[in-house]
């Protein structure tokens, strides 16, 4: 039976927090040009969905108190390799090179009964006082083991990167859905109204899937990925080109075009996302670079983010992560890392071939960064209310083709592995298991609504209860699949 789902939190035709007038209302009344649409901006800074009526709630926007106030998403494009992370399976070493047979053949996979077992090339070590299994090809990450709650067990649907990387995000394999990021933000807004709510932090590589994997979709515009570049120009036209006199008067003008737009069409709420969209481009101007100029920080932390680097990949990386940091120290609610792609591929951690030296170098520019991360935000007194997620869309068959010199692994959502950090998940913890080979779960298998739900009670709201209206029904992140994964929690 479909669970039900309460239209508490759906969207109705006013979401602003005036209770007698729409903001379109509100700016054809005004005359005053810039100066209300500053205020404007400045009464839409809390989440939409936190506008409408919510009695049960301890605090606006909140269905219960919350243990963590915002996210950074480190994802690992292209499927980092399960059995040569945090998935230690000595098995593979011992029957290396031997048939898999047609019993272990999955479709979540490629693969037939003729590949052989593949053990991992990196040696696998306990660590720290819970004795988590790392692999040193993450040494740095290792070192943290007793901060990491690992997911050993998460199953995916297609074993294909374009679906997985949507599933990922949206919750979705088609594509046209709101963006993890996106719910967080209508759920519960940014904290900081001179800054988006929702950043991508982006390093030259717009994963499978495309901009939709960061897409505000059907939620109101304004609730869309904000894209900063590693290299080059942070964001296109961020520096003011013109006067404030002018500006105000480009303003105005916009305003006009709007309200004479709005009298002609019944869906204002466009037209309202447009002017929001427009109030938070004008507070970037002076937000967005100081945020992005790292000038300001120690060359102790940024020798510790890996800024030093001679290699222009980890040199970047470690900006983003740095700038992650920053941004959620700022008041943003949920910001993402993608990582850049360094050779012909079709996608960062997609090692079809060249395992060895790929994941290598992938580990090479990420590893410390995300690590110093973690350590960064755990001196300054953040980690215990700022989630971590490390998470590729997919793991990698514990299984090849044949053994050579350029030896690779392939597509698997069979059984693999994430992790989860700070925010008041269980460090220092496994959860689920896949059997002997790493080729299938063995033990409470997740899907990434299990972990969407989670992470979203931990911010304080019910996955079924955060909805939207559209299409004539009530749309949530997670339709109507996923639980809130207890076991995890502190």
């Amino acid at each position: 039976m479909v669970p039900s789902r309460t239209k508490r939190m759906s969207k109705t035709a006013h979401p602003w927090p005036t209770p007698h007038s729409s903001r379109r209302e509100f700016l054809a009344s005004a005359n005053n040009g810039f100066g209300m649409l500053a205020l404007t901006g400045l009464l839409g800074t809390h989440s939409d969905a936190a506008s409408q009526s919510n009695t049960e709630s301890t605090t606006p926007g909140f269905h219960f108190p919350p243990r963590a106030k915002r996210v950074i998403f480190c994802f690992m494009d292209g499927g980092p390799s399960h059995v040569d992370t945090f998935d230690y399976k000595p098995a593979l070493t011992k029957y290396q090179g031997q048939r898999i047979g047609q019993e272990n053949v999955s479709t979540r996979s490629q693969g037939n009964a003729d590949r052989i077992w593949l053990g991992s090339p990196w040696r696998f070590r306990q660590r720290g006082q819970s004795g988590l299994w790392v692999s040193d090809l993450l040494p740095q990450t290792a070192e943290l083991a007793d901060d990491l709650c690992v997911v050993r067990s998460i199953v995916g649907k297609k074993p294909l990167h374009g679906q997985g990387a949507l599933l990922l995000h949206t919750g979705r394999e088609t594509g046209l859905a709101p963006s993890f990021g996106s719910w967080a933000v209508y759920g519960l807004g940014t904290e900081n109204e001179e800054l988006p709510g929702y950043v991508l932090l982006n390093n030259d590589w717009i994963p499978n899937g495309g901009f939709e994997n960061f897409s505000s979709a059907f939620l109101p515009a304004s609730h869309g990925a904000t894209l900063l570049r590693a290299r080059g120009e942070t964001v296109d036209n961020i520096v003011p080109q013109d006067s404030l006199a002018l500006q105000r008067q480009k303003l105005e003008l916009l305003q006009a075009q709007d309200e004479d737009f709005a009298s002609s069409t019944s869906n204002g709420q466009l037209i309202e996302s447009a002017i929001r969209n427009y109030e938070t481009a004008f507070r970037m101007q002076t937000s967005i670079p100081n945020i992005a100029d790292i000038d300001d920080e120690t060359s102790a932390t940024k020798k510790l983010y890996g800024l030093d680097s001679t290699n222009d990949y980890k040199k970047y990386y470690s900006l983003q992560c740095l700038r992650a940091r920053r941004l959620v120290e700022a008041g943003v609610r949920f910001v993402e890392i993608t990582c850049p792609l360094t050779h012909e591929n079709n996608s960062p951690w997609d090692q079809h071939s060249d395992l060895k030296l790929r994941h290598e170098e992938n580990a090479m520019i990420t590893d410390q960064a995300v690590a110093a991360l973690i350590r960064d935000l755990k001196q300054r007194g953040l980690f215990e209310d700022t989630i971590v997620m490390w998470a590729g869309e997919m793991g990698r068959t514990p299984h090849t083709v044949n053994i050579t010199d350029a030896v690779g692994r392939d597509h698997f959502v069979n059984g693999y592995s994430i992790f989860l950090a700070g925010g008041g998940f269980r460090g220092g913890m496994t959860y689920g298991k896949t059997d002997d080979f790493g080729n299938a779960v063995a033990k409470n298998p997740l899907t990434i609504h299990d972990i969407h739900a989670t992470i979203l009670h931990q911010l304080g709201l019910d996955h079924e209860r955060l909805t939207y209206r559209f299409g004539g029904r009530d749309v949530s992140l997670t339709d109507v699949h996923g639980r809130v994964v207890h076991e995890l929690l502190a």
